[in-house]
């Protein structure tokens, strides 16, 4: 049997705040999650996206400490049109206006792009095709 990647895990400090960027995005999280250690679900295309509070990760991992620095992994999130990506864009970010990184623009490699940072400095990229 082959492996291939599944799932994506991202560690929260506080999961009503992770949770409420997210549906942002559109993912459909449940209600009732906010307060939850471990939230998962299967995206569209059938990926999953778990988000675990820094609790439960320290309770199976008390080795494990919060990141410093630069994060090394982003998560990208593929939208229909240019229009798409800015719309996105300035939904979320007159929401959170902490959220704004980079404001789209016409990357050099074909794509419409931006830069979000979810509430814990993960970078979330929006791109979609010129």
């Amino acid at each position: 049997m082959a492996i291939k990647p599944d799932m994506v895990g991202i560690v929260v400090a506080d999961m009503a705040r992770a949770l409420a960027f997210y549906r942002l995005l559109g993912l459909e999280i449940p209600d009732g999650q906010d307060d939850e250690p471990f939230v998962e679900v299967i995206t569209p295309n059938g990926y999953r996206i778990s988000w675990n509070t820094q609790s439960m990760i320290q309770s199976i991992d008390p080795h494990w400490t919060p990141p410093t620095g630069s994060p090394r992994v982003s998560l990208a999130f593929k939208c229909d049109t240019p229009a798409e990506v800015d719309n996105t864009y300035a939904k979320i970010t007159a929401t959170t206006p902490s959220a704004a990184d980079k404001a789209p623009w016409d990357a050099f490699w074909g794509q419409r792009y931006a830069i979000l940072r979810d509430p814990d400095n993960n970078p979330v990229d929006l791109f979609a095709p010129l």
